[in-house]
This record gives C-alpha cells, sequence and structure tokens, in this order.
C-alpha cells in the first residue's frame, strides 16, 4: 500500500485534515459536487507533481484563499515510510519529498506510478492527435526516465527552429546545423515510441477482443519522417524548405506523427459506436497499468474516476474481471451504484459529503 495518508490545507473543497489510507482498497462514494475527484487529483498531483484537471495552481485554492497545501505519507518498494508535501503560496508552488526540495517533476515519477481512469481519456481515443501521442509519451515517461528528457530535448530544439523559420530573413546556416540535431533528437523519440507501441499492442489488441468481443483492433504509428537515416530525413526536410518558410513552422517530426486505432487495416474510430470508444479508452488504461508492470515489475497505483457507469452491465462485468494488478486501487462511485460488488474483504468505503468523509 503506498499511500498511507494525506493531509489537506485550503485544497479545493476538502475539509482540513487527514485521511488514513493503509487499506489496499479505498472506495469514495457521493454525489456529484462533493469532492471525490478532489481527493484522486491530490494523489495524481503527488505522483507527477502536477494536476490532471488545470495548469493553473490557483484554481485548486479553496474559493476565497489563494494558497493551499497537501501532505502524503507513502512506503516504497523498500517498506521505508516517505513523505511528499505540495505548496502553493504566493503565487508559487513548492514541492519537496522528505523535506527535500524537488525541482525536477521527472524525480516523483518511480516513486508512487499511478494511472488514471477518468473521462478525459475518450481524447486518446477520438479527440486530437496531440492527446494520442501524449498517452504514448506518458506511457513511456512511466517506466523509462530518459525518455523524459530525450523528449524534452526535442522540444527545445523544436521550438528554437521555428523561431528560425518565422524571421523575415531566416539564416540558412543556422538552420542547416539545427536540421541535424533536430532529426537526432527526433529519430530517438520516434524509435523508442514504436518500440512502445509495438510491445503494448500484443497487451491491448488481446484485452479489446477478450471484452468487446472484437478481434484484431490494434494501435498503429505512423511516423511523419519517411527514412531511417539522419542525412536522409534533412535531406527530405531541405526539399520542404520553402514550405516551412512560408507557414513559419515545423511540417514535420515526432510532433507530428500519427496514432490511429485501426481493424483489418481500417481506421476503426470512425465507424465504432460511443460504447466501443468509451471501451477503447478503459482498455487503454488497463493495458498502461499491465505494460508498466511487465516492464518494471512493479505494480502501480490505479486511481479510477467514475469509469464504470458508462458501460452496460455485461461490459462492466468483462470490464472489471480484467483489472490489471495493483499496489493499491482507489475508486469513487455515485450512491446507488452496486459498489459493494466490487469490494473485497478489506475494502475501506469512505461516505464523501461537502468535503468531508465519513468511514
Amino acid at each position: 500500500m503506498p499511500f498511507l495518508s494525506v493531509s489537506y490545507t485550503n485544497f479545493r473543497n476538502i475539509k482540513d485534515g487527514t485521511i488514513d489510507f493503509c487499506y489496499p482498497e479505498i472506495f469514495f462514494v457521493g454525489s456529484n459536487g462533493q469532492g471525490k475527484s478532489n481527493i484522486l487529483e491530490s494523489l495524481y498531483m503527488s505522483s507527477y507533481g502536477s494536476s490532471f484537471r488545470t495548469r493553473m495552481d490557483a484554481e485548486i485554492s479553496r474559493s476565497g484563499t489563494r494558497e493551499f497545501s497537501i501532505r502524503t505519507v507513502f512506503r516504497d518498494d523498500r517498506e521505508r515510510n516517505n513523505s511528499f508535501s505540495y505548496l502553493f503560496r504566493n503565487g508559487k508552488k513548492r514541492i519537496e519529498k522528505n523535506s527535500r526540495v524537488i525541482n525536477d517533476r521527472k524525480e516523483l515519477i518511480s516513486d508512487i506510478p499511478c494511472v488514471l481512469f477518468n473521462h478525459d481519456d475518450m481524447d486518446f481515443v477520438s479527440g486530437s492527435p496531440e492527446r494520442r501521442r501524449f498517452f504514448i509519451d506518458q506511457s513511456l515517461s512511466m517506466y523509462d526516465i530518459d525518455y523524459v528528457d530525450i523528449l524534452r530535448k526535442y522540444k527545445k530544439i523544436l521550438k528554437s527552429r521555428n523561431l528560425i523559420l518565422k524571421e523575415k530573413e531566416a539564416s540558412k546556416e543556422t538552420l542547416e546545423i539545427l536540421d541535424f540535431q533536430f532529426v537526432s533528437a527526433g529519430l530517438e523519440v520516434m524509435n523508442r515510441r514504436k518500440k512502445a507501441v509495438w510491445n503494448f499492442n500484443w497487451i491491448f489488441s488481446k484485452l479489446y477482443g477478450e471484452v468487446s468481443g472484437i478481434e484484431n483492433v490494434s494501435i498503429n504509428y505512423f511516423p511523419s519522417w519517411t527514412g531511417d537515416s539522419v542525412e536522409q530525413i534533412v535531406s527530405n526536410l531541405q526539399r520542404k524548405r520553402g514550405m516551412e518558410y512560408a507557414l513559419g513552422t515545423s511540417m514535420s517530426g515526432p510532433h507530428r506523427d500519427k496514432i490511429i486505432f485501426m481493424k483489418d487495416k481500417t481506421d476503426f474510430v470512425s465507424t465504432s459506436s460511443m460504447g466501443q470508444r468509451r471501451l477503447l479508452a478503459l482498455l487503454l488504461r488497463v493495458s498502461q497499468a499491465v505494460f508498466y508492470t511487465e516492464q518494471t515489475e512493479k505494480l502501480p497505483v490505479l486511481l479510477m474516476d467514475d469509469v464504470l457507469l458508462e458501460l452496460d452491465p455485461e461490459k462492466r462485468k468483462k470490464f472489471t474481471s480484467v483489472l490489471p494488478e495493483y499496489d493499491q486501487l482507489f475508486c469513487t462511485f455515485l450512491p446507488g451504484e452496486p459498489y459493494e460488488n466490487y469490494g473485497k474483504s478489506k475494502t475501506k468505503i469512505y461516505e464523501i459529503k461537502e468535503g468531508s468523509w465519513n468511514g
């Protein structure tokens, strides 16, 4: 059980105090707007150092206040207790682990790897290409910390390259030098994505077939660059230089790659039902958790935010039967849902009302 407790001060609508999390499964039950998702948000922030709901810390402070804090006590894989704190005050945030300031959020990822299931996961299926790339990049970053730096390096070079392309009299020499750096970094991103998607499909395709009854649905990765060598790709870039100057932006690279769900070599999402797309999103997260465990031999924490509501009873039963192994599970439910059917002997149930908990 990684999470042992979490303490709040001025965090959204959650009352100040400490919640005990010394249980393998914890269910939060309450009507909409009572604070269930806020609690999951605080756990996600303890894992990644950022919220999944907003980029503006000021929005997290309780109404009428300008600062907040959360403090989590968690146990690592060596059975040692650790502390995490997230403090927002005077417009600035401060993150600490065991009283040591954390300046780079990547230092947190391996401590408590959380897999979040929520309604926004539909973006990975029917949202923008950027959201699909985010999902693959997140899956990689959870077990390959070096990938975080590789992706950052690529984005930094991309930003510099775009600035040069926007100049009225862009320096051809500078751009040619930068192109080799741009392609070298981009190929690292592309090759790691390609390998990850290949391995990921062994898990995902089987799961989707098992739960939905639809076989041969897979994730396909289409890089925007053709060619395997830096020289070949740079040559292709140079041939399209005029168009990039005209548009003032980089027209190809990992930031333009496409990820498409396909069945028998055709786009599956465009012809699928809403229920089939919802199941795709849920099973992507299941696959992410299984994939993480296969790569690290560690179990993740699952954060499940009202994700069963839109599945029919049969699909719900099949979905819960393929939930991955986990170190700890947190679920939110509305009153009246049959949450007792999903609990185990040591499951803790908290009733959440107006930011308070009872259980």
